[in-house]
């Protein structure tokens, strides 16, 4: 399995959080777990010719987190994060940033044709220009069975349209949601009053998935096939933060595949993984060793 390069594409930003910034931004975080589990991964994204777009990759580098980031003539994007009395973040996202901006460029292209897995969101797709970058990416991989692409849908706010989920419906080929993304995808493409497990088949169904990931916090997460479901229990684990956590389970989720996991074994390992990063702080913190050697 040479050559395997995955990719975390979309927004790098500083979550501003009440105790000082830190690094945020799905993408870099898919991107990091992946390459704790021992492949190549790339962060794919923008930041402005700034202190803070410095910042971010200055820490990169001390991660050794591979990345293709262009600089570009907008601001490095921050989020102000606020946690709630139970440590879930709400947040607060600038617009116009960098990130918003990622070019497609030649050796984006080049990166594409050798990608055998992405993960991409809607957040960054807010914006025209890093759009139609994720989608010339997408286009760009190769194709085959055994690529994935992997769209982690991540509402925020009121950055996302319904245009937008159904193109990224029919691009990927896995579908991660949470139970209230769900709900909120149901009403807007008119799947009301039927219960979660039917709504995912009729996506799985609708858009020729390969699977759909739900997850429902602390009432366990599902992984759909055509023909089948995993349930695994969330377990109980005292929790730092929440910042972070579905971005490792998906990494564990991707990296376990491309390992040759059957799906029940790659979806306990992301349960676990996602649940060790709860009991840390920051979305970022090294795996212990044996989360790390399941992955094979």
């Amino acid at each position: 399995m040479n050559n395997t390069l995955v990719v975390g594409m979309g927004e790098a930003l500083w979550d501003v959080l009440p105790e000082g910034k830190k690094i945020g931004g799905a993408p870099a975080n898919f991107a990091y777990h992946v390459s704790q589990f021992g492949l190549d991964s790339r962060v794919v994204s923008a930041v402005g010719d700034d202190k803070l777009g410095m910042e971010i990759l200055d820490n990169f580098r001390e991660k050794e987190l591979n990345c293709m980031i262009e600089v570009v003539p907008y601001p490095t994007g921050t989020v102000q994060v606020e946690l709630d009395a139970e440590g879930v973040p709400c947040y607060d996202i600038k617009e116009g940033v960098a990130w918003d901006n990622i070019p497609f460029t030649p050796a984006l292209e080049d990166l594409a044709r050798q990608t055998r897995a992405v993960c991409f969101g809607s957040l960054a797709q807010r914006s025209v220009v890093s759009r139609e970058t994720i989608n010339r990416f997408l286009d760009a991989m190769p194709e085959g069975d055994d690529v994935l692409k992997i769209f982690d849908i991540n509402l925020r706010q009121s950055f996302y349209t319904k245009e937008i989920l159904c193109n990224s419906f029919s691009k990927c080929n896995i579908l991660k949601i949470n139970d209230e993304e769900l709900v909120t995808v149901s009403r807007m493409f008119g799947y009301p009053g039927i219960d979660l497990q039917d709504k995912c088949w009729i996506l799985l169904a609708k858009y020729n998935l390969k699977m759909l990931i739900l997850t429902c916090g602390v009432n366990g997460s599902y992984v759909f096939t055509p023909g089948q479901v995993s349930f695994v229990e969330t377990p109980i684990v005292e929790v730092a933060d929440t910042v972070g956590a579905g971005d490792s389970f998906t990494a564990a989720f991707v990296a376990s595949l491309l390992k040759g996991l059957p799906i029940a074994e790659a979806h306990k390992l992301a349960v676990e993984t996602s649940a060790f990063v709860c009991t840390q702080n920051g979305a970022m913190p090294v795996l212990p060793d044996y989360l790390k050697e399941r992955a094979g």
